[in-house]
C-alpha cells in the first residue's frame, strides 16, 4: 500500500490553500495521508468525490472501535459521530427547533447585536482588535441568548470552547476536563429549562425531544451533548469566519465593503461566496469508515478503511468551480461544501449566514472606512483557522 504523506498540508498562518491539494487533485486516484494522532486515511480533495462520499450511507461516522486519524487527542463526541438510525432521532429535536425561519426570525436582533458590537468598539477608537470587539461578541450573545446561557457565564464558554477545539496546545487531561466542565454545566442549564422553560432554544429542543414517541426520545445526556455541539459550532466557527470573511475583503477586496454599505442586499451573494473561497478547517477531520469496499476517485477503499474529506480543496475545484482562486460573488455557489453536505449538514447553518451577513452589513453601514491598522495575528494549534487579533482603523 502506498507509504501515507504528512498531513494537514495548510498553515496557521493566512487562509491560503497549500499547494498539495492542488497536486492532489489532478493526481488520478486518492492520496493517503497520516495525521499526528491515529491510523493512515484516504483524502478526498475533488467537489464530486467529496460531495459522493458525503451522501453515502455505506461510508460510517460512528465506528468507534478504530484509532481515528485526527489532529487532536481526543476523537469527537456527540452527533457528529453518530449514523442513523440514531443520528436520525439525535438530530431530530435541532431540526424541528433550529429552522431557517427561526433564524431569519432572529435576523433582527442579529443585526442590533452586530451594530452594538461595532459602535462599542468604534466608541473605545482606533486601532482596535476586531476580533476581540465584533467577531467573537456577536456569535457569543447570539448563542448565549439562544441557549438562554447568562451573560456572566459568557467567558467560561470561550475558554472550554478554545481548550476542547485546540489540535495541540491542550493534554488530554485538559480536554477531558474541559469537557466534563462544558458537560455538567450544561446539563445544569437543561435541567433548569426542564423545570422553568423560557423563549430560548434549549426549551424548543426540549419540546420537540417531548414530541417524539419514548423509544426515540433522546436521553438527557444525548440532549446535553446536542447543545454543545450547537454551543461550539455556533460560536467559534461563525466567530472565525467573521473575522475570517473581514479579513479577506479588506486585504483583497476592499471595494466589496462599500458595495455593501449601499446595497445590503448583496451581503448573501458575497458570504455565499466568501464561504466557498476560504478554507475555514486547518485540515480535513471526521473521518467516514467504508461499510464495504467502495470506488472513489478511481480508488478502491476497502471496508474498515478511513477516509477524510477536505472541504476547502473541493470549494476550490475549478472543475465545479471555474477560476476558483477569484473572489466573485456573482457567480452560482450552488453546492459549496462550507456547511457540509448529506445527513451531517449543519443544522445551524441559517443562522450561521445571519450572522455573517448581519456582521459584514453592519461594518460597511457603520465604519465605510474601515481599514486594516498593522498585520492579523494569527491561531497556532487550532481546528479552525483565522485571526487571534484583527487591528483594524477606520
Amino acid at each position: 500500500m502506498t507509504t501515507p504523506v504528512p498531513y494537514p498540508f495548510n498553515t496557521d498562518t493566512g487562509l491560503d490553500l497549500a499547494d498539495a491539494y492542488r497536486v492532489a487533485q489532478d493526481t488520478p486516484g486518492l492520496l493517503r495521508v497520516q495525521l499526528p494522532y491515529g491510523e493512515p486515511a484516504w483524502l478526498v480533495t475533488r467537489h464530486h468525490e467529496a460531495r459522493a462520499v458525503l451522501a453515502d450511507a455505506r461510508f460510517s461516522r460512528a465506528d468507534a472501535q478504530r484509532d481515528a486519524p485526527r489532529t487532536t487527542p481526543v476523537s469527537p463526541i456527540g452527533l457528529v459521530a453518530t449514523d442513523p438510525p440514531d443520528h436520525t432521532r439525535l438530530r431530530r429535536p435541532a431540526a424541528r427547533a433550529f429552522t431557517a425561519r427561526r433564524a431569519e426570525a432572529l435576523r433582527p436582533r442579529v443585526r442590533a447585536l452586530a451594530e452594538d458590537a461595532v459602535r462599542r468598539m468604534t466608541a473605545r477608537g482606533a486601532p482596535a482588535d476586531l476580533v476581540e470587539h465584533v467577531a467573537l461578541p456577536v456569535p457569543i450573545a447570539v448563542i448565549r441568548e439562544l441557549l438562554g446561557v447568562p451573560a456572566e457565564d459568557r467567558d467560561l464558554f470561550r475558554g472550554w470552547s478554545d481548550t476542547i477545539l485546540s489540535t495541540s496546545g491542550a493534554t488530554p487531561q485538559d480536554f477531558l476536563a474541559a469537557t466534563g466542565s462544558l458537560k455538567a454545566y450544561m446539563g445544569e442549564l437543561l435541567d433548569r429549562r426542564q423545570a422553568e422553560p423560557a423563549d430560548d432554544l434549549m426549551t424548543a429542543l426540549l419540546r420537540a425531544r417531548d414530541e417524539d414517541a419514548p423509544d426515540d426520545r433522546a436521553s438527557r445526556d444525548e440532549l446535553i451533548e446536542l447543545c454543545i455541539a450547537i454551543l461550539l459550532g455556533g460560536y467559534e466557527t461563525t466567530a472565525s469566519q467573521l473575522a475570517n470573511l473581514t479579513w479577506v475583503l479588506l486585504t483583497e477586496r476592499p471595494d466589496a465593503l462599500a458595495e455593501l454599505a449601499g446595497r445590503p442586499e448583496r451581503a448573501r451573494a458575497w458570504v455565499g461566496e466568501l464561504l466557498r473561497y476560504v478554507p475555514l478547517a486547518a485540515s480535513a477531520s471526521l473521518p467516514r469508515y467504508a461499510l464495504e469496499d467502495v470506488e472513489v476517485g478511481g480508488t478502491t477503499v476497502r471496508a474498515g478503511e478511513p477516509v477524510l474529506v477536505a472541504i476547502g480543496a473541493a470549494n476550490r475545484d475549478a472543475l465545479r468551480f471555474p477560476r476558483p482562486d477569484a473572489l466573485d460573488p456573482d457567480r452560482d455557489t450552488t453546492g459549496h461544501l462550507a456547511f457540509g453536505h448529506g445527513i451531517h449538514h449543519c443544522a445551524g447553518a441559517a443562522l450561521a449566514r445571519v450572522e455573517l451577513e448581519e456582521g459584514l452589513t453592519a461594518l460597511a453601514r457603520l465604519l465605510p472606512g474601515l481599514r486594516m491598522a498593522g498585520d492579523a495575528t494569527w491561531k497556532t494549534a487550532a481546528f479552525l483557522r483565522g485571526p487571534a487579533a484583527l487591528p483594524v482603523a477606520w
